[in-house]
């Protein structure tokens, strides 16, 4: 295992053993449970937006290691972030899991670490629960709020 490769695993492993934004976010503006049938994994997302920003974004949840850091991760991501550049970045994320080649892109930070899921198509789905899961919210939200 190179260098690298090390260092992804235990970024991963980091947010696995020690979530952050973990808990429940009240007040919420979203508040979704999804999970993946499949392979068990679940997540609870709740966020609360201000002035066209994610001020505050947190989750639930049980699952693997790769479900559950990709999370954790997302919510460091993409708090206080607004909500264009979140589903933007949530986009990106997205492609980068189909097998793109953005590791180098800096708007994905540590998120890069999860480069390695693409190996394993079963995975896939496991890293994008959360990012499915925030996307939406912020389109119901969006719904709700501007139409």
């Amino acid at each position: 295992m190179s260098g690298l490769d090390e260092l992804y695993k235990e970024v991963i492993l980091d947010h696995y053993r020690s979530p952050r934004n973990r808990g429940k976010l009240e007040p919420s503006d979203f508040d979704l449970h999804r999970d993946n049938p499949l392979c068990g994994d679940e997540v609870h997302l709740y966020g609360h937006i201000e002035d066209g920003k994610l001020v505050g974004v947190a989750f639930e949840g049980k699952g693997c290691s790769i479900s559950q850091a990709s999370t954790s991760m997302m919510t460091e991501r993409v708090k206080g972030v607004n909500l264009d550049n979140a589903e933007e970045l949530a986009h990106l994320f997205k492609r980068l899991m189909q097998g793109e080649s953005l590791a180098d892109d800096e708007r994905l930070g540590d998120l890069a670490a999860l480069q390695g899921v693409q190996k394993y198509p079963v995975r896939i789905k496991c890293a994008l629960l959360g990012w499915n899961t925030l996307l939406e919210g912020l389109k119901a939200y969006k719904e709700k709020h501007e139409g």
